[in-house]
């Protein structure tokens, strides 16, 4: 299996793969043209990327591609709709870099309220200045609103409850029970946060619902003078806005994502919002410790491993959960040469396509029983047909799906 890794990986990993039996390519600074001439010239069967973009263009010159693996939390530098169109699987690393930006979220509120970034600059100057930057409000006994109360937003709930601070909390999925076993109390919308906070840190996954849900409304319910961290996803925020919450309402931000920021991995950047002196900003580093790298390489193992084993795909992000299916045939058979075959050139000639199918063999390797779903009810000619195909079919029931 040729794999070709197009970002940095930790090298331990990349023996770990090559022990499964795969040919690596590593080039960790393919980018854009470089990248898509790289695919062209060679057959890759898998992908692995960091924070590489993975277009179009990439996926249809690669036509030996079968799975794209992002060993990271996100996926949205990668063209999904494109590789579903393609039949190419695509797979993230969920939740393994979960504690690593839950550290950084902190820092940046810690950073915020300290000016620590601020002191630093004005020691290397050799300015010694107490007087100002003895002003700080401090965080024990603030409330901290949590926008998004997944895998990092909890490591950022259980490290804020041990500085002793209040917790609301909002998330799709958040419910008043769920919320009360976390120690948090629930709000029901962004906004009902940002009116009880204090400090407000953002969790989200980029989604089209949660595209550019910080907004104006939420940035005129919050306090202020009040401190917003987002260590997620730039496009979840109306930078726009927040600019202005910066600049009429004297809030702080301590940002880690930029909507400007550059693709590359070194050079200079004109993002309005990070050269704003009201943020404390870092340069997308969230997931950036030896600890988080190492826990992403392994679930990216962990997914190679599995595909060439099963031919399943952990953590698969385009796979479809309900195909559009409006049958399910179940198929009782002897585990025979061509049974399956001859059934399925029936359903061939009745113009019915197949949405999903597997074949369980039961113990002993002599019966087999298939579940095809279908994408209309099969008449009960072709039923009939398929029952006195062989002695090899046992039984054959058909019933109707919901769509």
């Amino acid at each position: 299996m040729n794999i070709l890794i197009a970002d940095k990986f930790p090298e331990r990993g990349i023996k770990k793969i090559e022990s499964l039996g795969c040919c690596i390519t590593y080039k960790q600074d393919l980018k854009d043209e470089a990248l898509l001439k790289e695919l062209k010239n060679n057959s890759y069967e898998f992908l692995i990327v960091r924070s590489t973009k993975v277009t179009s263009k990439m996926v249809e010159s690669s036509p030996l591609i079968s799975l794209i693996i992002r060993a990271g939390s996100g996926y949205n530098n990668i063209d999904v709709e494109s590789a579903s169109r393609h039949s190419i699987y695509v797979a993230n690393c969920p939740g393994k870099n979960s504690i690593a930006v839950a550290e950084l979220a902190m820092g940046l509120i810690l950073s915020v309220d300290r000016r620590i970034p601020d002191n630093v600059i004005e020691l290397r100057k050799g300015h010694w200045n107490k007087k100002e930057f003895s002003k700080a409000r401090g965080i024990f006994g603030r409330t901290l609103g949590v926008i998004g109360t997944g895998r990092i937003g909890r490591e950022v709930i259980y490290r804020a409850q041990s500085f002793g601070m209040r917790i609301v909390a909002w998330s799709r999925s958040l419910t008043p029970l769920v919320a009360e076993e976390l120690g948090v109390e629930y709000e029901k919308s962004p906004e009902d946060v940002a009116k009880k906070s204090d400090i407000v840190t953002i969790h989200l996954a980029l989604t089209p619902e949660t595209k550019g849900i910080i907004g104006k409304n939420f940035f005129n319910a919050l306090k202020d003078g009040a401190y917003f961290i987002n260590t997620s996803r730039a496009e979840i925020v109306d930078e726009k806005a927040l600019i202005k919450a910066i600049e009429e309402k004297g809030i702080r931000a301590g940002l880690d994502v930029f909507s400007g920021e550059p693709s590359y991995k070194e050079g200079s950047i004109q993002d309005q919002l990070a050269l704003n002196p009201g943020v404390y900003g870092t340069h997308h580093i969230g997931a950036s410790t030896e600890q988080a790298q190492e826990a992403v390489a392994d679930e990216t193992v962990r997914i190679v491993e599995n595909y060439l084993k099963t031919g399943k795909v952990l953590n698969c992000v385009n796979i479809m959960e309900r195909p559009p299916s409006k049958a399910l045939l179940t198929i009782h058979h002897k585990n025979r040469i061509g049974v399956l075959a001859s059934i399925l050139d029936i359903i061939r000639d009745a113009s019915i396509n197949v949405e999903r199918m597997e074949n369980i063999i039961f113990s002993g390797g002599e019966g087999a029983c298939a579940r095809i779903e279908l994408d209309n009810i099969l008449p009960d000619k072709d039923i009939n047909k398929i029952k006195n195909l062989t002695k090899d079919i046992y039984m054959i029931t058909q019933v109707p799906l919901q769509s």
